[in-house]
């Protein structure tokens, strides 16, 4: 498995493994095609073909391409009709979520072990701040280049990283190295590699907002950087002109932040076809309510506050929530204020996508749970916990609500870390009822 060090394109020339890394200790290491590479890694028979993950029904989305695909013109977000239509050759996979969480797991562990300063942003990327452990593992590049090596050889998948003294240009390198490469970009030339780059690169710069930028004959970041500020100020506004021509003068203060707290937990879906069949959409609240408790239970956070997102036929999306009295992590609570929300919230058509979210979130260890006169002494959370350690052995399509052993129609798009697999089902019953 080969490894570029550095891929020319735009302003990364010349910044290579053995440019000067010694005010660059952060980097930002970004999987390949994450999750193509994961499937890959479990078909060999796949490798060198175009392979493109994602929901696989009318209204699916592609969620990873791999560069085989690429080549054809089929990206991330794409709906997966037009990747069809642009490689009918392709093998179209359905997400596998467990799986790529537990390569995930097992490549923020290689990340562990070079240094507690990690800042993951999703499954696939994490920014790394190596300062303090250049005297025991060497120089910014050589670290970066060990752990480009270990992810390779342990888990059998390639990744990119960009090493910079600032966590922006640290994730531009990373984009510029892609696939499989290396950059570094030296603190005394970060000029040097930003300015040729378009417009497009600078964070928050959109399509609209590079239609705009590029009326006013600025199509570069150098463009930016030299540009009166006033200009930017009228035609983005004071805030966005700020943000933007610090980036493009090379200036970006923040610091890797190891601990994100998890602002909401929730999980959504689309419908292949639009229904309004109470039962089948009652289902699927339940069933998303059921992966809303399991990841609040993994994440140890409990919330307060549900809500619930309806869109509808003429894609209007409609929301509504409701505080809870106690913080909680239990699916059937969450189920219960979701229905109850659906059923006032009374849409009227047809749904095309439903979700359910818990917000307010705090960490479980440190939360109060009020009693409740006259509950049992063991009930939902119990049977839900019971249910965790069975899915951890067996996995989680083995058990499930009783109520899901009808399904309602299959989503075209899951946006969890579980999938039906078609295993057995194992009903649970009321806890509260003896058996």
């Amino acid at each position: 498995m080969g490894r570029s060090q550095a891929v020319p394109r735009g302003g990364s020339e010349g910044f290579g493994p053995d440019a000067d890394d010694s005010g660059s200790c952060i980097l930002h290491v970004d999987m390949d095609a994450f999750f193509a590479s994961v499937e890959v890694r479990r078909r060999p028979e796949l490798r060198g073909r175009p392979v493109v993950v994602g929901g696989v029904g009318p209204r699916g989305v592609v969620s990873s391409a791999s560069y085989e695909a690429r080549r054809y013109g089929v990206r991330s977000a794409m709906p997966t009709a037009r990747a069809r239509a642009l490689c009918r050759h392709a093998v179209f996979l359905p997400p596998d979520f467990a799986r790529y969480s537990a390569a995930s797991r097992a490549v923020m562990q290689i990340f562990r072990e070079v240094t507690p300063l990690i800042e993951p942003l999703s499954l696939d990327e994490a920014f790394l701040d190596v300062a303090g452990a250049r005297r025991l593992l060497g120089r910014p590049a050589e670290i970066a280049a060990a752990i480009r090596a270990r992810v390779a050889a342990e888990q059998g998948i390639t990744c990119s990283v960009g090493v910079a003294p600032t966590k922006f240009v640290a994730k531009l390198g990373s984009t510029r190295a892609k696939p499989d490469g290396l950059i570094v970009v030296p603190a005394g030339r970060v000029l040097e590699f930003l300015h040729p780059l378009p417009v497009a690169a600078l964070w928050g710069v959109g399509e609209r907002a590079a239609e705009v930028l590029a009326r006013l004959g600025l199509r570069t970041v150098g463009d930016v950087a030299h540009a009166p500020p006033a200009m930017i100020r009228s035609a983005l506004g004071e805030a966005a002109a700020a943000h933007l021509v610090e980036l493009a003068r090379g200036r970006d203060p923040r610091r890797v932040t190891p601990e994100q707290v998890e602002k909401s937990i929730g999980a959504e879906t689309t419908f292949d076809t639009d229904i309004a069949d109470p039962d089948a959409l009652r289902r699927t609240l339940l069933a998303l309510s059921d992966k809303v408790g399991v990841r609040l239970r993994r994440a140890g956070q409990v919330g307060r506050t549900v809500s619930i997102k309806v869109r509808l036929t003429d894609f209007r999306t409609l929301t509504r929530s409701r505080t809870l009295a106690t913080a909680t992590d239990v699916a059937r609570e969450i189920f219960d204020t979701a229905w109850d929300l659906f059923r006032i919230l009374s849409p009227g058509q047809r749904v095309r996508l439903l979700g359910v979210r818990m917000e307010n979130l705090s960490d479980e260890r440190s939360t109060f749970r009020q009693p409740t006169l006259g509950a049992p002494e063991r009930g939902w959370r119990e049977a839900e916990a019971a249910a965790d350690a069975a899915a951890a052995r067996f996995g989680r399509s083995v058990v499930r609500p009783a109520s899901l052993l009808g399904d309602p129609p299959g989503p075209a798009r899951r946006h969890g870390k579980e999938k039906p697999t078609g295993a057995s089902v194992v009903p649970l019953s009321d806890p509260r009822t003896p058996s």
